[in-house]
């Protein structure tokens, strides 16, 4: 008797424990499958932002260049404009900043490790240490910064045609094209959703849906983007039927991202070749010239240095413009 009651406790409590687990899964992938439905604007939206506010916050547009020299505020705007592709909140200053607050914190532990016998030994390790300490910041950043960047431009890519069948859907229907966007917008996550619902902001604030679409190909950067506002566009000026268009340019955007795809596949060794390659080399000697900057100290002197430091510099970038020549595919 105790031994099946014994058993039936077991049960029970395995049975208690089934229960318990598919009830804390069911929550996890319910709002798991909430946040994956709901795009960032619609979440901006609903806590209560204006529709002026969540555009100026995603479109991050900056009011100023922080110089007013003409060639310096044409790179901002690149640099401001790659940000913005990233998906990356806030502003590019206050990253720069960060990068500065960290290199100098580089550059105090790199104190810790170098020892040097006399004064000006020291004051010149630590001079040399001030351009690696900048340097292997600014290139952890960037490379981290560009990741970010051909992640969000690949599921860009990938979502726009789910987009566009859900465009052209609406257009049988018979909503204008205005309206299908925003269906599209509301219907689509992050980074598409968004983006077709700057597309409406943008019309309804004053712009034209063309030009609403070019700035939407700019601020992406998506080549798919472009097709869809060159596809917009002539048949605006043409006519035809817009539907058979999008249909197509669907096929064909599918059609490149497969090809995207197997290419990336068949490339994956030479491009982490080419990665570890390039990024290797140039920390190595940021990590020697900031925590072993006698290594390069002590030779300064010598004339045939820096006509050698020279050479290895421009092999350097030949190797980076033939390696990115020879893993850089057009498809």
């Amino acid at each position: 008797m105790q031994q099946a009651l014994l058993a039936l406790i077991y049960v029970l409590a395995f049975i208690a424990m089934v229960v318990g687990v598919q009830s804390v899964a069911k929550v996890v992938y319910s709002s798991r499958d909430k946040v994956e439905r709901t795009n960032r604007r619609l979440t901006m939206l609903a806590s209560g932002m204006t529709q002026s506010e969540v555009y100026a916050a995603l479109v991050r547009t900056p009011l100023t260049s922080p110089s007013q020299n003409a060639q310096i505020a044409k790179y901002y705007d690149k640099l401001v404009r790659f940000y913005r592709q990233a998906g990356v909140e806030g502003s590019p200053l206050r990253s720069l900043s960060l990068v500065g607050l960290a290199s100098i914190a580089l550059w105090l532990l790199s104190f810790l490790v170098v020892r040097s016998g006399n004064l000006g030994g020291f004051a010149l390790n630590a001079v040399v240490a001030v351009p690696a300490s900048l340097f292997i910041c600014s290139l952890v950043y960037w490379v981290w910064l560009s990741r970010k960047r051909a992640k969000r431009l690949k599921q860009l890519e990938e979502q726009m045609p789910l987009a566009l069948d859900v465009i052209n859907r609406a257009l049988r229907a018979g909503h204008p094209v205005v309206s299908a966007v925003r269906l599209a917008g509301e219907e689509m996550g992050d980074p598409i959703g968004s983006e077709f619902g700057l597309i409406v902001d943008e019309t309804t604030y004053g712009y034209e849906f063309r030009e609403a679409l070019v700035n939407f190909a700019r601020r992406t950067g998506s080549p798919d983007a472009h097709f869809f506002a060159v596809s917009i566009g002539v048949q605006a000026e043409t006519g035809g039927n817009l539907a058979e268009i999008l249909e197509g340019l669907a096929v064909v955007i599918r059609g490149r991202t497969m090809l995207g795809k197997r290419v990336r596949a068949l490339s994956s060794e030479g491009r982490a070749s080419a990665l570890l390659l390039s990024v290797l080399p140039a920390l190595l000697i940021g990590f020697m010239m900031l925590f072993q900057p006698g290594y390069y100290t002590t030779k300064f002197a010598d004339p045939i240095f820096w006509p050698t430091a020279a050479g290895v510099f421009l092999l350097y970038l030949a190797g980076l413009y033939l390696i990115r020549r020879i893993i850089n595919f057009r498809y």
